[in-house]
């Protein structure tokens, strides 16, 4: 039964672990060591550089399913991306190993059966290990290129979402076989019960992963990539020098620079409100002064300009 109590920074370390031992799990992921004493959890958090927010966030997350983090600017990347990486570790390097350990000293040599289950037991690692190896090779490296400044055009957190399948049908499957079909004496029975019981608990913790990666850390990236985009139209403007091509003395202004990188880019009239903060009809009276201050009526012409004056670097025009 889920513990309805939202843990805030003054509530003791050490009560949180005892009305969720559950919770135990993530303070390693986390970096947090025992020891902490009578600590709150804002001290054993600071005391182990650790973003207490984000600690909570996770924690009354997985506790109570509390999500409400689409518009939470409080959320530390740098804290979840050293969660989930270190979560990554442990999986990978501990508890898929035991688990099929444990399943070996379970499984008679001499039954098929038992080594149908374990042939299924080394697919899932598999299907988990490939799974999280992509992440580390892909998203990991393209969150911390955002958090430098530096995104990488070809690729967003979107693209991770398509790809972030859950991966539990072939846990599922192994687990009924075990119930069902399993032959075993008494010592094999309490062995597989424990084997069981293991596979129950990590099929939770990995769902309970799964949901943080969906519900608290992609909202973060996606305000990241916004933000670095928002930073790097800025510093396109601000750095650039304007080479004319009016034949008045009415310049553009920021804003409408900004509206004509919008366009050159493929985007339609509420996307560019959308990413600006600013109404259709201003993006439309933009548009309109534009063509009027430069004599260019078409998105083609705009996207030439946009190139020769070096608004937009020509690879992420949309052709």
């Amino acid at each position: 039964m889920k513990n309805m109590k939202m843990y805030e920074p003054s509530d003791k370390m050490i009560t949180l672990i005892k009305d969720n031992y559950s919770v135990l799990q993530a303070l390693g992921a986390f970096g947090i060591n025992l020891g902490f004493g009578d600590k709150t959890v804002s001290e054993t958090c600071e005391m182990n550089g650790v973003d207490t927010y984000t600690f909570l966030a996770v924690v009354n997350f997985t506790i109570n399913d509390y999500a409400n983090f689409e518009d939470d600017e409080q959320i530390s990347v740098p804290t979840l991306l050293h969660y989930l990486k270190a979560s990554h570790t442990y999986y990978l390097d501990f508890q898929l190993p035991f688990i099929r350990r444990e399943l070996q000293e379970s499984i008679s040599e001499n039954d098929p059966l038992g080594m149908l289950i374990m042939k299924i037991y080394n697919e899932y690692a598999q299907e988990i290990r490939r799974h999280m190896k992509y992440e580390e090779k892909t998203l990991f490296p393209y969150v911390e290129s955002l958090l430098e400044g530096r995104p990488l055009n070809d690729y967003n957190v979107e693209m991770f979402s398509k790809h972030h399948d859950q991966t539990d049908k072939t846990l599922r499957e192994l687990k009924l076989m075990i119930i069902k079909y399993l032959p075993a004496d008494n010592l094999h029975n309490n062995q597989l019960t424990a084997t069981l019981y293991d596979i129950y608990n990590n099929e939770e913790w990995l769902k309970q992963h799964a949901e943080v990666e969906d519900h608290i850390f992609t909202p973060a990236i996606k305000r990241l990539e916004r933000l670095v985009r928002k930073d790097d139209v800025s510093r396109n403007i601000s750095s650039m020098v304007f080479k004319g091509g009016q034949d008045n003395n009415e310049a553009l202004s920021d804003r409408e620079r900004e509206v004509i990188i919008g366009v050159v880019q493929g985007l339609q009239n509420k996307e560019i409100a959308d990413r600006l903060f600013i109404s259709v009809n201003t993006v439309i009276t933009h548009r309109r002064n534009i063509a009027r201050k430069l004599q260019i009526h078409s998105p083609a012409g705009l996207t030439i300009y946009a190139i020769v004056n070096g608004l937009v670097d020509i690879s992420s025009v949309k052709l």
